[in-house]
């Protein structure tokens, strides 16, 4: 089965909810040149240091928390709206 057929069938299967929820993000998947360029970058092979892995664990339990700065919020606090 091609991953088209795939696509199709899982399609087929999600409510219109579902439906209505994913049709944005792949919509945007195939004009925003960021994120294509960011899913054609090869895989990161370099080894993080522990203090780097000390500060991601620091955020996503921040993130867990709700601590974490919405987009929208984030861009009022730069001035960009």
């Amino acid at each position: 089965m091609t991953a088209k057929e795939r696509l199709r069938n899982l399609v087929e299967d999600l409510s219109e909810e579902e439906a209505a929820t994913a049709l944005p993000i792949v919509e945007r998947r195939r004009v925003d040149r960021m994120l294509q360029a960011l899913a054609a970058a090869p895989p990161d092979d370099e080894e993080s240091s522990p203090e780097e892995d000390a500060v991601s664990q620091d955020a996503l339990a921040e993130y867990e928390r709700g601590e974490a700065v919405s987009p929208d919020q984030l861009k009022r606090d730069l001035g960009l709206a």
